[in-house]
């Protein structure tokens, strides 16, 4: 059964920055297409960057220019570093595995399996 494990989530005011981290227990971490979700309260899980298996990225209008993802396959873990942080960005944030390929990983039904998720809180 393949874990993911996040961390690295925390309260920081607005304009602060947080790197969060998911570790994933498989070998063949290349092998994986891996994402970045949240949710926030009272809203439905919502889609953040992904990166493919050949490193490609993909971002929301909203993470675009302020959050980077980055992966390091030798340490099987997946990086968003997240910068300017706004209150809005306010959420539990998920790591999610992909074995297939997609367009754009932009879905959640792209994914198989999900970490337990990181709290993120932005104070104004």
């Amino acid at each position: 059964q393949v874990q993911l494990v996040e961390s690295g989530g925390g309260l920081v005011r607005a304009g602060g920055s947080l790197r969060l981290s998911c570790v994933v227990s498989e070998r063949t971490f290349r092998a994986y297409g891996m994402g970045w979700f949240r949710q926030a309260p009272g809203k439905e899980r919502e889609f953040v960057t992904a990166i493919s298996q050949s490193g490609i990225t993909y971002y929301t209008d909203s993470a675009e220019g302020r959050f980077t993802i980055s992966r390091d396959n030798a340490k099987n873990t997946v990086y968003l570093q997240m910068n300017s942080l706004k209150p809005e960005d306010t959420a539990v944030y998920y790591c999610a595995a992909t074995t297939e390929y997609y367009t754009t990983y932009r879905e959640m039904s792209d994914y198989v399996y999900w970490g337990q998720g990181t709290q993120v809180t932005v104070s104004s």
